[in-house]
């Protein structure tokens, strides 16, 4: 499922308080056309694809080691593996999302954007295209804990609930879109202070302003509750979880799909 337009209204609803998300999608196709919808989704899938190999892949291989050392049913392990390898995924694709917000907030042709890219290295150095890695693993990493938590949990209760021992794709599915919505709740704020922190970065230098020195993430979230209040913390709530739950439902339920159909597969080659 491509989230790219969801992403977009996200970010536009982000900046401007007080819009539907049916004001912001009209407002962005007539002002930039249809196609503006998908602006930044090559950065995208080139981001997705490899953060959800690194991502499963860890978290995977972590659990297994962590229910060999503590046990099946310890239920702290969702908690750690998510943890860490959300983390890692999260360091290794952190300057592509900032790539794609840049794409998001202004129509930039791809030799625009790699002479930008180009002059903010051999200005301030590679390190730069990091700026935001703070509040973006404030926002993924206890996403990823809570997710996973809740996931398995829904997951083994509604398998009690059905009387099934294995879970089917429905519930994988529910499971995935629930614990994704209360993860994205819950981590919001941070969502809010990392696209403010990355946007405002691309406007001082597109306008050639002298970048202020930068933040604290609380600081911002000082500023944003004083400004705009509590609520404020929460801005784009409905576009975010319009994204992310049916993100994280396809996501979660595809992968234990093939997983278990590769599993079948494997175990099927070894009897023979």
């Amino acid at each position: 499922m491509n989230t790219s337009l969801f992403s977009l209204a996200n970010k536009h609803i982000h900046l401007e308080n007080g819009h539907t998300v049916l004001d912001a999608f009209l407002k962005i196709v007539r002002n930039e056309g249809i196609k503006s919808m998908w602006s930044g989704l090559p950065p995208t899938l080139v981001m997705a694809v490899p953060a959800t190999v690194i991502y499963f892949t860890c978290y995977d291989q972590l659990s297994a080691l962590l229910r060999s050392k503590l046990g099946e049913n310890e239920s702290c392990i969702p908690i750690i593996a998510g943890f860490v390898a959300r983390l890692g995924a999260v360091t290794v694709i952190s300057q592509l999302e900032l790539i794609r917000t840049k794409m998001q907030s202004k129509k930039f042709s791809y030799k625009e954007l790699h002479q930008f890219v180009s002059k903010k290295v051999s200005e301030d150095g590679w390190i730069s295209l990091w700026r935001g890695w703070i509040p973006t693993v404030l926002r993924d990493v206890p996403f990823s804990a809570m997710y996973w938590y809740n996931y398995e949990v829904l997951k083994k209760w509604l398998c009690a609930k059905s009387g099934l021992y294995e879970p089917t794709f429905m519930i994988n599915f529910t499971s995935g879109a629930l614990s994704g919505s209360f993860a994205a709740v819950a981590t919001l704020p941070f969502d809010v202070v990392k696209t403010q922190k990355q946007t405002q970065l691309w406007t001082y230098e597109s306008h050639k302003i002298s970048m202020p020195l930068p933040m604290s993430t609380w600081t911002i979230m000082k500023n944003i509750v004083a400004k705009k209040g509590f609520a404020g913390l929460f801005t784009g709530l409905i576009p975010h979880l319009i994204k992310i739950a049916p993100a994280c439902a396809i996501m979660i339920s595809t992968y234990e799909f093939g997983k278990a159909f590769f599993q079948k597969q494997n175990a099927r080659r070894q009897q023979y």
